[in-house]
C-alpha cells in the first residue's frame, strides 16, 4: 500500500490486514521505533527492515500488507524482489486523495497514532519526491484508490472490490 501522508493508506492498510488476517507492516512505526533507540535513520534503513520482516512472513506463507510511502521507483523495485524471492503472488496499491482541499484539510488536522512521531506538514507532503507509477516493467498489477469525497468504509469496499476484481487474493 503506498501513497503521499494523509491519503488514508494506513486506515486502508489497517483495516486490510485485520480483514486478511496478514501480517501488517508500517514503515512508520520502523521509523519511529529507531529514531525512539537513538538509531539513526539517514536513508533507506526502515524499508531494509521492513523488506525482511516482508520476507520471513512471506515464507512462512503469511500475507504481508505492507503500509509505506514507497515514493520512489527504487523502493517499489525492492517490494517485488521480496515477492519474488517469496514466489508469491504481488499486488500494489497505490492509494490518492484526488481532492487537493480535502487532502490537505487531512494532513493538518490528523493525530498521530504513534507515539512521538512528528507528522508532515502540507508543504512537506506536497514537496515530497514521489515518483509517477507509470513503470512498464512492474511484475505486478496496479490498482489505484482514490479516497476523496468517500467515507472509510466506501473507500474499503472498493478497495475489496478491486482486489476481487484482480483476482490475486482469493478471500479478499
Amino acid at each position: 500500500m503506498t501513497g503521499l501522508p494523509g491519503v488514508g493508506k494506513t486506515t486502508l492498510s489497517k483495516r486490510l490486514a485485520y480483514h486478511l488476517k496478514a501480517t501488517y507492516i508500517r514503515i512508520d512505526t520502523i521509523e519511529q521505533s529507531m529514531k525512539d533507540a537513538k538509531i539513526a535513520v539517514t536513508y533507506d534503513e526502515s524499508y531494509r527492515i521492513a523488506f525482511n520482516v516482508a520476507t520471513d512472513n512471506l515464507l512462512l506463507g503469511l500475507m504481508v500488507v505492507a503500509d509505506s510511502t514507497n515514493p520512489v521507483i527504487e523502493s517499489r523495485e525492492a517490494w517485488w524482489r521480496v515477492a519474488t524471492r517469496a514466489k508469491v503472488k504481488y499486488l500494489d496499491i497505490q492509494v490518492i486523495c484526488s481532492d487537493k482541499k480535502e487532502h490537505r484539510h487531512r494532513v493538518e488536522s490528523r493525530k498521530s497514532d504513534i507515539p512521538s512521531l512528528e507528522l508532515p506538514t502540507w508543504q512537506s507532503v506536497i514537496e515530497r519526491e514521489y515518483d509517477e507509477w507509470n513503470t512498464p516493467e512492474s511484475p505486478s498489477q496496479l490498482l489505484t484508490i482514490d479516497t476523496a469525497g468517500l467515507t472509510e468504509q466506501q473507500t474499503f469496499d472498493n478497495l475489496l472490490a478491486e482486489i476481487r476484481k484482480a483476482n490475486i487474493i482469493a478471500h479478499a
